[in-house]
C-alpha cells in the first residue's frame, strides 16, 4: 500500500500549489493572508513579443518591416550547428620542446638525467653507456645536457657537450631503449699577437687584453732571468707570438710562447723558442740560453764537507732530518760569492741558520748562504747584485760544529741539489736545430713590433648544437 499526503494524489504545480485549487482556495477567509498577484500567460506575452521580435530579426539580419533577409544577411552563407558539433571536444597536441641543463658543483651524472626527466632504469642504462665512451669523471661544472620531449612529456633523445672532448647524442629506439653515438670535438690551434701597455700590473694588463692568467705564468718564466717581476713599472709593456688552442671552437688554452719582447724601465728583452724532440728553451736573437748558468760554487777554494739528502743524522741535535743543501768546508772569513744575479731579500739571523743571506734570481729562484761570520759591505735587504759579487764571509754561527757554509737552492717553493744545477741550462744550439732557428727569428720577430692584440680564429666554428 502506498502511502498518501493529506492532499490526496493530486499533481502539484509550481510553487506547490495543487493543481485544480487556486490561490484564493488554499487562503480560505483568513484575513491576514493577502492575495499573491498573478501574471496570467497573456499578460506575459503582451509585454514580451512586441520588444523580442525587433530583436531577433535584426539578430538575423532580417528587414523588421518585410521579414526578409538584407543585403548584408544574403551575402553571408547560412550557418547551421548542429548539436554534435557543440559536444565533440577539440583535441590539441602537447608540443615537443627541449631543455637544457648544466652541469654544476658536486653535480653527478645520473642526478642530472634524473632531473631531466628520466627513470631510474633509463638513467642506469645510458649512464653505463656514456661511461663506455667517457671518463664521467671529467664532467666538470659547465658541461651542458639538452633533453628533449615528444608529445607525451617523454625524454625521446639526449645530447651532452663535453667542452675539450666533444659531443654525446642518445636517441631513444622502437624498444624503448636508448641509442648513444659519440662525436670527439675538433682541435686546432691558431697563432696569433698579444700586446699590452702595464699600468697597473702584468695580470691586469694581461686581463685588459682579454687574456687569461696562464699567459702571465708563462711571460713570467721565459723572462724571470732577465727582469725581476716584482718591481715593474708603469709603462713597462710587452708583446707576445703565441698559439691558442681550441676544440669545436671552444677555448681551452695557450700553447708556449714562440716569440716575446718585453720591455722594462727603459730596457728591452726579447725571448725565441727552440724546440726539439730532446729538449726546448728560450734563446736571445743571437742564439743565446736566456736561462742563466749558475756557478758551480759559492766558494772559490772550498771542498763539499755533507750533500743534500733527505736523511742526514745532525751532528748536534743528534737526530736524523732532511739537509736541504751542500756543505762546504772553509776557514773563518772565507768570501761567499752569489751564484747567479738577483736581489738581496733578507740578510737577518736565525737559531738554527746563524746569519744567512737570502737572494731572488728570479721569481721562482732563491739561493740561501747559511752560517755565516758577518755580511759584506752595502749587502742588505734590496740590493741588487750580480753573479760573482761577494755577498759575505765563512762562518760558524747557528747550529754548527765548526766553520763551514750551508749553500741551498730553492725553486718554486722546492729545495733543489746544488750540485744538479748545472742540468738545467739548455744546449748550445748546432746544426739543423740552429738553422730552424735562426728562421723562425726571421718570422717572428716583426710580429712583435704589433702593438695592439690580435683577435686568433679558430678556424673551425661549432655545430649549433646548444
Amino acid at each position: 500500500m502506498r502511502k498518501q499526503d493529506a492532499i490526496g494524489d493530486r499533481d502539484e504545480g509550481v510553487g506547490g500549489t495543487p493543481r485544480g485549487l487556486s490561490w484564493s482556495d488554499m487562503r480560505g477567509s483568513d484575513p491576514e493572508v493577502s492575495p499573491r498577484p498573478r501574471l496570467r500567460p497573456r499578460t506575459y506575452a503582451a509585454f514580451v513579443i512586441p520588444v523580442a521580435i525587433p530583436l531577433i530579426l535584426v539578430a538575423l539580419n532580417l528587414d523588421p518591416s518585410s521579414g526578409k533577409p538584407t543585403a548584408a544577411a544574403a551575402a553571408v552563407p547560412a550557418l547551421t550547428l548542429r548539436y554534435a558539433d557543440l559536444e565533440a571536444p577539440v583535441k590539441f597536441d602537447l608540443p615537443q620542446h627541449s631543455v637544457l641543463y648544466t652541469f654544476e658543483e658536486d653535480d653527478t651524472l645520473a642526478g642530472v638525467l634524473s632531473d631531466g626527466g628520466m627513470n631510474r632504469s633509463d638513467g642506469a642504462m645510458l649512464t653505463g653507456e656514456i661511461a663506455r665512451r667517457i671518463d664521467v669523471r671529467r664532467l666538470r661544472p659547465g658541461h651542458q645536457l639538452r633533453f628533449h620531449y615528444d608529445s607525451n612529456r617523454q625524454v625521446d633523445s639526449m645530447q651532452m657537450r663535453v667542452a675539450g672532448w666533444g659531443e654525446l647524442s642518445a636517441l631513444r629506439n622502437d624498444a624503448g631503449k636508448f641509442d648513444v653515438t659519440a662525436r670527439e670535438a675538433k682541435k686546432s690551434e691558431a697563432e696569433t699577437n698579444v700586446a699590452a701597455i702595464i699600468n697597473s700590473s702584468l695580470y691586469e694588463a694581461v686581463r685588459e687584453s682579454g687574456e687569461g692568467p696562464q699567459l702571465v705564468q708563462q711571460l713570467i718564466d721565459v723572462f724571470q732571468w732577465d727582469i725581476d717581476f716584482f718591481e715593474l713599472q708603469r709603462g713597462d709593456s710587452f708583446s707576445v707570438v703565441v698559439s691558442k688552442r681550441y676544440a669545436d671552437g671552444d677555448f681551452m688554452g695557450y700553447g708556449p710562447i714562440t716569440a716575446a719582447r718585453f720591455t722594462h724601465d727603459g730596457t728591452t728583452y726579447e725571448a725565441f723558442r727552440s724546440a726539439s724532440s730532446t729538449s726546448s728553451g728560450y734563446y736571445n736573437a743571437q742564439g743565446a740560453p736566456l736561462r742563466k748558468q749558475f756557478l758551480r760554487a759559492p766558494l772559490k777554494f772550498t771542498r763539499v764537507t755533507s750533500g743534500f739528502t733527505k736523511r742526514r743524522f745532525h751532528p748536534v741535535l743528534h737526530l736524523f732530518r732532511p739537509h736541504n743543501g751542500v756543505d762546504y768546508g772553509a776557514p773563518v772569513g772565507t768570501p761567499v760569492m752569489t751564484t747567479a744575479d738577483g736581489v738581496v731579500m733578507e740578510t737577518s739571523f736565525r737559531a738554527g741558520e746563524g746569519n744567512y743571506v737570502r737572494i731572488r734570481h728570479s721569481s721562482a729562484t732563491e739561493t740561501w748562504y747559511l752560517h755565516l761570520s758577518r755580511f759584506a759591505k752595502g749587502v742588505r735587504k734590496g740590493t741588487k747584485v750580480t753573479q760573482g759579487d761577494v755577498i759575505a764571509y765563512v762562518g760558524k754561527s747557528g747550529l754548527a760544529t765548526g766553520p763551514h757554509l750551508d749553500y741551498r737552492v730553492r725553486e718554486s717553493g722546492s729545495w733543489m741539489d746544488p750540485l744538479k744545477l748545472k742540468s738545467i741550462t739548455p744546449d748550445p744550439l748546432r746544426g739543423e736545430s740552429l738553422r730552424a732557428f735562426r728562421s723562425n727569428v726571421a718570422r717572428t720577430q716583426p710580429m712583435l713590433a704589433n702593438t695592439g692584440s690580435q683577435v686568433a680564429s679558430s678556424g673551425n666554428k661549432r655545430r649549433a648544437l646548444f
